[in-house]
């Protein structure tokens, strides 16, 4: 593709790294941007470069934060005797906004997969184990992976690795076997929570 300027080309090899977004889309987008005015782009630019700079992760949870613990983990209106773990933070945004849940969450930042050379070592687990040992309030640790192989693997790890006098559940299977949690619909999504099953590792 021939580009009318190099910095045109410059800003649509950049933007075309983003995930889902190709060649022609990144140019739509440039050019789009080239049209606004300074004020504007000075403000996107901003926005993003205080996104890499200023935000962190909760060092108890992993998800997403503006200061060292999130939102929910400081709430008292929470119900931190059940801990939801989840692959990342869009499975957070994804159980939140079905509004069924009032526990608080644990990312392990991804799921067992060998073929990807991910292990239990790569993985957020072992904090978790750890959270779930210098909390005594904690009574039900909730699996929310996703339906696919390399889920239940790592759902299959995590629970062989608890404490069996904890409660260890699973959201109910109305999410589709192979289908990731973020796709889910909320209506779907909240049922399964709610209508969570205890988990067998049997």
């Amino acid at each position: 593709m021939q580009y009318p300027s190099k910095w045109i080309e410059e800003a649509v090899n950049q933007i075309a790294h983003l995930p889902g977004i190709g060649k022609k889309t990144a140019l739509r987008l440039v050019l789009h941007l080239l049209k606004k005015d300074k004020v504007f782009t000075e403000a996107l630019v901003n926005s993003l470069t205080n996104l890499k700079e200023k935000t962190q992760y909760c060092e108890e949870c992993g998800n997403i934060s503006d200061a060292n613990r999130c939102a929910v983990c400081i709430s008292h209106r929470r119900d931190h005797s059940v801990i939801c773990v989840v692959e990342d933070t869009r499975d957070v945004l994804a159980i939140e906004n079905t509004g069924q849940y009032n526990g608080v969450y644990h990312v392990i930042g991804g799921v067992i997969s060998p073929m990807n050379g991910i292990g239990p070592e790569d993985l957020s687990i072992d904090k978790l184990l750890n959270r779930v040992k210098t909390h005594d309030e904690v009574k039900e640790i909730i699996l929310a992976l996703s339906p696919t192989m390399e889920g239940d693997t790592t759902a299959f790890y995590i629970s062989r690795k608890l404490d069996s006098n904890l409660k260890i559940s699973t959201i109910a299977r109305g999410i589709p076997v192979g289908g990731e949690l973020e796709y889910a619909d909320e209506i779907t999504l909240g049922r399964s929570i709610l209508s969570r099953t205890s988990y067998t590792s049997e």
